[in-house]
């Protein structure tokens, strides 16, 4: 019971301060920093070796994502003075705050994707 009450308070809260939870949502929540963010959290990683990881993942969309989060304090760049010049990328304290929540998040699409593809199929058959 005491779960459930302190969601409540947690939907309320978030619903009184929309202004606050809505754009920082939107940082962390799009297409590739949850996934970025998983493969560096762990040990820092050159540029080449993120978009090897994160298969399907463009040039361009991985340097700008990689920007924002340097830009949101959830990610450093370090240059190192390799030849030719190389680049990594590091988590912050502030980003591995994120590792626990994303980690369940991803917990979760393990285990309920399937159901969730599923449904879709469902959903799709029946013309909706």
């Amino acid at each position: 019971m005491d779960q459930y009450t302190d969601l409540e308070m947690l939907s309320c809260r978030a619903l009184d301060d929309m202004a606050i939870v809505r754009p920082v949502l939107d940082k962390i929540a799009d297409k590739w920093t949850i996934l970025i963010l998983t493969v560096i959290c762990p040990k820092p990683s050159r540029f080449n070796e993120i978009k090897r990881r994160l298969n399907g993942i463009t040039h361009k969309a991985l340097s700008d994502a990689l920007k924002r989060l340097e830009r949101n304090g959830l990610v450093t760049r370090t240059v190192l003075p390799t030849q030719p010049i190389g680049v990594e990328y590091a988590i912050t304290p502030l980003g591995h705050s994120l590792r626990q929540p994303f980690e369940a998040l991803c917990a979760w699409s393990l285990e309920n994707g399937p159901q969730i593809e599923a449904a879709a199929v469902r959903f799709d058959k029946a013309g909706k």
